[in-house]
Formats: C-alpha cells, sequence, structure tokens
C-alpha cells in the first residue's frame, strides 16, 4: 500500500516526468517513507536523490546551507521530515526557482493509507468555490460551543488553497492536502481561542488549553499540564504572533493528534502562531506551531460562512 500511495504521489500530485529531476529530503524518523518514494520516483526518472538531514528543534528551522543550496537544482522535491521545513527561506528559494514542493511533516503510512486517498480534483472545486465566497471579507468572527470567541481583521490579505495538485511551476504546499488559509494582519486578532483537538508536537488535548489574544499576540495561556507544555514552547514575543487562520477541506481527514491531517480535517479551523512571512505575512522566526479546533461557526463580514463545522455551500 505504502508504494501504490508513493507512486500516486509522484504521479498525481507531483506529475512528475521521466526528464526531471526529483529530491527526497527525510530524516532518520521517517527515512523509510523517504525510502519509499524516492523507489516510487526511480521508476519515473533516474535523476533522483535521497538526503537524510538532521531533526530540528521546531518547525520552521532551517535546513543545512548545503541541503538548502542543493534544493535550488531540482525540478520535484518531497519533504517527508519530522520538522516542517514548509515555513523556511531554503523552501521559499526553491520555489522561486520553479520546484514543486511537497511537505509532509510528521506524516505516517495511516495518514498516507487514509487522507491521500482521495479525488484531489474534488477538493480543489470545494477550495475554489470556498475562497472565491470568502477572498474579499475583511472581518472574520469565529466562535465555538466549548467557548472560542475570535475575531480576525482580513484587509488586503489573500486567501490560499491547498489541494495537493502541484503540477506546476512553483507549486508548494501539504501532503496530506485538504485546506484554505490566510495570514491575518499582525497585530489586529483578538478574542479568546478554546483549542480542543490537537496543538503541533504535543498531540491531542484531553484538557481544554485556554488561550488570550491581544492585539495579534498570545497574552494568557491557561489550562492543565498541556497548556503548561504549550507555554513553554514560545520563547519570545514574535513567536507568540497570529500567523495563520486556515479551515480543513479534507473529506477524508480524521482527528488523530497529527497536525499535519488535522489541520486538514473538514469542517474545522487552525490558527498558527510564529512565522507567516511565506504565505503573505510580515513575521519572520525559525517557529511555527498550529493549533485545531472542531466544530466551528464562522462569519466573514456578517455572512455565514460555516455553521457547527459544516461548510455553507
Amino acid at each position: 500500500m505504502l508504494d501504490k500511495i508513493s507512486g500516486k504521489i509522484l504521479n498525481e500530485c507531483m506529475a512528475l516526468k521521466k526528464n526531471e529531476s526529483c529530491l527526497i529530503v527525510t530524516d532518520s524518523r521517517l527515512s523509510f517513507i523517504g525510502r519509499a518514494l524516492y523507489n516510487a520516483s526511480l521508476k519515473i526518472t533516474k535523476k533522483s536523490k535521497l538526503i537524510l538531514i538532521p531533526i530540528p528543534k521546531n518547525h520552521g528551522m532551517e535546513p543545512p546551507q548545503n541541503i538548502a543550496h542543493g534544493m535550488l537544482e531540482y525540478d520535484v522535491i518531497l519533504m517527508p521530515t519530522a520538522k516542517s521545513l514548509s515555513h523556511t527561506s531554503a523552501r521559499k528559494k526553491a520555489s522561486r526557482r520553479g520546484a514543486r514542493i511537497a511537505s509532509m511533516p510528521g506524516i505516517t503510512v495511516e495518514m498516507m493509507q487514509r487522507a491521500l486517498d482521495v479525488d484531489f480534483d474534488k477538493i480543489k472545486a470545494l477550495n475554489e468555490k470556498f475562497i472565491k465566497k470568502i477572498n474579499n471579507k475583511n472581518k472574520i468572527e469565529i466562535t465555538t460551543r466549548e467557548g472560542t470567541d475570535m475575531q480576525f481583521n482580513l484587509k488586503s490579505r489573500k486567501w490560499i488553497g491547498d489541494d495537493g495538485i502541484y503540477t506546476k511551476k512553483t507549486a508548494f504546499g501539504n501532503l496530506p492536502a485538504g485546506e484554505v488559509f490566510i495570514a491575518p494582519l499582525e497585530g489586529k486578532t483578538n478574542g479568546t481561542l478554546v483549542i480542543d483537538s490537537s496543538i503541533s508536537g504535543l498531540g491531542k488535548v484531553e484538557e481544554k488549553v485556554i488561550v488570550q489574544i491581544k492585539n495579534g499576540f498570545i497574552d494568557k495561556i491557561s489550562g492543565g499540564d498541556k497548556a503548561i507544555k504549550f507555554q513553554k514552547l514560545f520563547k519570545n514575543r514574535l513567536y507568540k504572533n497570529v500567523a495563520e487562520l486556515g479551515i480543513g477541506t479534507n473529506y477524508k481527514a480524521k482527528i488523530t493528534g497529527n497536525v499535519l491531517e488535522d489541520e486538514k480535517v473538514y469542517g474545522t479551523f487552525h490558527v498558527a502562531f510564529g512565522n507567516n512571512r511565506h504565505f503573505g505575512g510580515k513575521v519572520d522566526v525559525p517557529f511555527h506551531l498550529d493549533v485545531v479546533i472542531k466544530k466551528p461557526v464562522i462569519y466573514a463580514d456578517d455572512k455565514l460562512i460555516i455553521k457547527s463545522g459544516q461548510i455553507i455551500e
């Protein structure tokens, strides 16, 4: 099954051709998935390479300089790594050079079998329809029964869709895919965020984590043991920046405690803190951390767009 899904990624998601080059960037924790992707790529092109990198402390930290430089030489890059390389200058520069890139931080075999066994065109159509509805809205308000009550200012910012189809030059996204996301205006997000599903790196949330946000930054965190661990992740003020607002659109994804999949679950929303420079924001720090919340009610400029986790089409 891993061989089949790896082939699907190379053929359907990346459209790798026999005259193109392919780079697999992985590490000791996910090398078995990296090798499966590498073997699948060799069935298409002889110009493929597998590279292992050290596991960094945080998501968003830059890879070694020689790896970053090497990424500039490839047409297709797959990154099954323990920590995300999505929000790095290395990835951004490779994209600018024309590489088609898929990031897969923390991916598992079970996740591949479930959340990648999808109709990518169906997800693309949903993303495009949803973005068309909300792209020029300035204000987003989100509430949940658990106590979330948030306000985001999106003026002049654009939503981005991630559908898993990276067949054109510079295309980039996550696998599994299935979300729309945006960088809210810095310094403008306010409210209470009650995390009830998962936190990147900390897994499922058993006892709710309550985050007070004031003028675009985390102001206070409360809850149980997981809240204490969550608090310790923020080394400086810019790490506490509200970097991203996203909505899941993958109809096969489910909450597992692994945010790579959790944030794609249809009808959930996620908020990320830290770096947003590479998708329309202004904050550039070696840190990007997502949290996932289920069954939101979301209004865009006072128009209902999601009701209890169901996208209104």
